[in-house]
């Protein structure tokens, strides 16, 4: 029998360690969503930053410095783990990112301000790998779908608490306020996964390190994974140059391709919204409240959606609610182009933040069903670390649209296109091989 989670295929229940590996994970997710949709909550307050002359052009450019250091991390992220493990990596990029992202409060000037948002991006890069790793691993299979839809609601939640905090702190104290929050995922979050948080059981195997393997199992009451590719100790571990080759290879060619760009274009519409949603509202006419109550519903819409998502993908496969969710991103945001109420604006909003930000969950769902074990980690940063660059180009490439004098519905049109896109290149991905070779 082989297993891809800890609890093995003969654990169809969730076990207390799934309910702590995910929430762990899902604090840690919430602060990287924070971190995240915090630069979108402050760039209407950049824009006006006396002394620093930014123009949207170049606020694009500085949103997009952190989401290269994600880029770098994510592909980096695979190397560290298999050095330190999945539980001493996710600590690591959790304290980086929160000292770093506090640390931006203090910048005098744009170049500073840009310098320390690409560092923390660096940490930033290595937390959604990792978390989505670890809570695959501490999940039973059948309810994989809904734990991966309850840990990346963390993902929206902070960007909630980044429109909340905004809208309370910005008029009082100042942007600089936000990143000064930043630092409570250190203080909050760091403690308790330092404490609990277990270490991946695969990787121990992978290691050769079975007696802690073993350790790990008794004291959390699961069933070690039975796989003909877990290694005795003193084997070889398959290199890690092997599973990038997987990748590529015939059989899985074409999926990763398609993984590849759908991410890509998903991350494209999310950071696009996420970013500047609040100052294309700004100048649709809103005040800088009401802006910033549109990326409130957008996260708001992302968190019910997905759950709701998450039950479906689990009945009907990833693959066709992925092609779903995508249309409906594509529809909604382009709708959004249209001057419609304000009551109706907000449903679409809402509806973009299911299509965006909850496909972007189980398109790494699907990539974790569809590669084997050993080379699932490795899928997973390739695919999170090529997406990282549609993240980097959406800041920059909306900040020229909003600079050029275009209409404020172009950015729509550039969103709802990739979205389009995306659900006629997830609808290419081919059946795993993996399936073909259980029957």
């Amino acid at each position: 029998m082989t297993s891809t989670s800890a609890q093995g295929a003969t654990n169809r229940t969730i076990q207390p360690v799934t309910v702590l590996v995910l929430a762990i994970c899902w604090a840690t997710v919430i602060s990287d969503g924070y971190d995240v949709v915090v630069f979108g909550a402050v760039v209407p307050s950049l824009l006006q930053e006396p002394g620093w002359g930014l123009t949207p052009a170049s606020a694009g450019l500085i949103g997009s410095l952190a989401l290269l250091g994600m880029f770098i991390g994510s592909l980096a992220v695979g190397t560290l783990t298999d050095i330190i493990g999945r539980r001493r990596t996710l600590l690591a990029c959790l304290i980086w990112f929160s000292v770093l992202t506090a640390l931006c409060a203090t910048a005098p000037s744009p170049v500073v301000f840009g310098v320390l948002r690409f560092l923390a991006g660096l940490g930033l890069g290595g937390v959604l790998p990792t978390a989505t790793a670890l809570t695959a691993e501490y999940s039973p299979a059948r309810l994989r779908n809904v734990v991966y839809a309850v840990m990346f609601s963390g993902f929206p939640l902070g960007g909630i608490l980044a429109a909340l905090l905004g809208v309370a702190l910005i008029p009082t104290y100042g942007w600089r306020s936000l990143f000064v929050v930043a630092v409570l995922p250190l203080v909050l979050v760091v403690p308790v996964a330092w404490r609990f948080l277990p270490e991946s059981v695969t990787f121990l195997l992978a290691r050769g390190r079975r007696a802690e393997a073993e350790a790990v199992a008794r004291r959390h009451r699961i069933a070690l994974p039975v796989s003909d590719a877990t290694p005795e100790p003193g084997d070889p571990k398959p290199p890690r140059a092997a599973a990038v080759k997987g990748l590529f290879s015939a059989p899985y060619l074409v999926a990763t391709l398609c993984f590849l760009a759908t991410t890509f274009l998903c991350l494209f519409t999310i950071y696009g919204m996420n970013t500047w949603l609040p100052q294309i509202m700004r100048q649709a006419g809103y005040s800088l409240g009401g802006a910033l109550a549109f990326l409130l519903v957008f996260n708001l819409g992302a968190i019910a959606g997905s759950l709701l998502v998450g039950t479906i993908a689990d009945r009907l496969g990833s693959k066709p609610t992925l092609v779903g969710t995508f249309l409906l991103a594509a529809v909604a945001v382009s709708l959004l182009s249209l001057p419609l109420p304000p009551a109706w604006l907000y449903v679409l909003v809402a509806l973009g933040g299911v299509g965006t930000l909850g496909t972007q969950t189980f398109i790494l769902a699907f990539v974790s069903h569809h590669y084997p074990v050993w080379m699932g980690a490795t899928a997973l940063g390739w695919t999170l670390g090529f997406g990282r660059l549609g993240s980097v180009a959406a800041p920059p490439v909306l900040g020229v649209i909003i600079g050029s004098g275009l209409a404020f519905g172009w950015n729509f049109y550039a969103v709802g296109l990739a979205a389009l896109i995306g659900a006629v290149l997830i609808a290419l991905v081919p059946r795993s091989p993996i399936a073909d070779a259980a029957e």
